[in-house]
């Protein structure tokens, strides 16, 4: 299994106690994210909507890559990779 570094912001970081990453072993970009909330179950809600699809709020990305624009997120990940979770903020 791949050892991927999972990046979050400020705003989600006290979910899993204050860490800004936090590392997972995963095949899959989607058992990442699957081990990542067994792991930090209080994240789920902030990250996926009743169905089970990233909020629209929401970007995820796999190294360079959004995974918005992903046909799947069955893709393969490998040792080194990061996943980057970024929230929008509005508000003024």
């Amino acid at each position: 299994m791949a050892h991927v570094t999972v990046r979050l912001p400020r705003l989600l970081a006290g979910l899993i106690g204050g860490a800004l990453e936090t590392t997972v072993e995963a095949d899959t970009l989607a058992a990442a994210l699957d081990t990542l909330i067994a792991r930090h179950p209080e994240l789920g809600v902030h990250l996926f909507d009743e169905s089970g699809k990233f909020r629209g709020h929401v970007l995820c990305f796999h190294n360079e890559d959004n995974t918005r624009w992903l046909p799947s997120l069955e893709r393969p990940v490998k040792s080194g990779d990061v996943i980057t979770i970024m929230q929008a903020v509005t508000g003024g």
